[in-house]
């Protein structure tokens, strides 16, 4: 029977072990930044454990050293009657797929209606559990300092985060599991180090006062969580949100200091007030709102020990070392991008 039924968490005295299933896990937007992360460390954990077969749901087939070992379907969430059937035989769910521009028709069309239509395949194949990657934007504007899950309550403050809220709550109400990750990084990633890089060539500087901390993961290791959820589910999982972030939230010195010995950045001058250098990039970089420049110089960080307490997972060598291991991938994207 499905879990995706009820919406609500076990009964008392239900027990704290969900099936291990040998079905399939489905991985929505499995050729992502994220997404891809997750069906690699899968495939890492089933060489050694006993792999459940793999589905990818992408418009794109996925780039996977280990193709011959998964399944793609190309569907895309934005049409909802591409995705009859595609849970046939699915234990498990992990949604990771996401529109984060601006438009926000597309937000709702991707990011809330592609998830409601993703979640009624899922309870119409008998799935028993339904993992999504969301994120901690959906707390909206900070400073945020070292909130569990149950401390803040939502106030997106975009298009993307609003539909991504709703997106949630739908996934929760079916008896699914969230994870809120704030700022992912390592190989894939095309916003979080690549803007930090695109303001400071634009702008040689870094505001004074803006001595912020956040919360970071690096995508290997949040796909070891998921991977942990999937391969080791249980009944407390439901209806249950996770804040993915590895425990030492990182200053954005620290950032800085790594891009430039990693990447060969020059440091940025520090000689300028927040609302300078907010106005001189609100010149230079359109594009960049006012919620998004906030995530880079105010404190979001979250407590995220129950989600290590949880999987069991060692949280990993943090930032800088994560950062190394990925150096090869940003120095060969940021040249392209040039």
């Amino acid at each position: 029977m499905s879990v995706l039924q009820s919406g609500t968490a076990p009964a008392t005295g239900a027990p704290t072990s969900v099936r291990r299933g040998a079905g399939t896990v489905l991985v929505a937007g499995g050729n992502g930044f994220v997404g891809s992360a997750v069906v690699e460390e899968l495939l890492i954990r089933g060489a050694a454990e006993g792999a459940p077969a793999i589905r990818v749901l992408s418009r794109r087939p996925p780039r996977l050293s280990h193709r011959h070992r998964v399944s793609h379907v190309p569907a895309d969430l934005a049409q909802p009657g591409a995705l009859r059937g595609l849970c046939a035989g699915v234990v498990t769910v992990v949604h990771t797929a996401t529109y984060v521009g601006r438009d926000a028709a597309l937000c709702e069309t991707v990011n809330h209606h592609g998830t409601l239509a993703l979640l009624e395949e899922a309870h119409r194949a008998g799935v028993e559990h339904f993992v999504y990657v969301s994120t901690a934007s959906v707390y909206g504007a900070g400073p945020h300092r070292g909130a569990d899950e149950y401390t803040l309550t939502p106030n997106p403050a975009s298009p993307a985060s609003s539909s991504r809220l709703k997106a949630e709550q739908a996934v929760l109400d079916s008896g699914g599991t969230v994870l809120r990750p704030h700022l992912v990084h390592g190989v894939g990633d095309v916003w979080f180090i690549p803007t930090i890089v695109r303001l400071l060539t634009l702008v040689a500087a870094w505001p004074s006062g803006a001595t912020s901390h956040s919360s970071m993961i690096a995508v290997r290791d949040l796909a070891r969580c998921v991977a942990s959820l999937v391969t080791a589910p249980k009944a407390t999982d439901r209806a249950r949100v996770y804040h993915a972030a590895h425990p030492r939230p990182v200053s954005m010195e620290q950032v800085l200091l790594t891009l430039h010995r990693r990447l060969g950045l020059p440091l940025p001058r520090r000689d300028m007030s927040v609302p300078e250098h907010r106005a001189r990039l609100a010149r230079a970089a359109t594009q960049l709102s006012d919620h998004q420049y906030t995530l880079l110089t105010q404190d979001h960080w979250y407590d995220s020990d129950a989600l290590w307490a949880r999987t069991g997972e060692a949280p990993g060598l943090g930032f800088e070392a994560r950062f190394a291991e990925a150096t090869h991938w940003y120095t060969a994207h940021l040249a392209r991008r040039d």
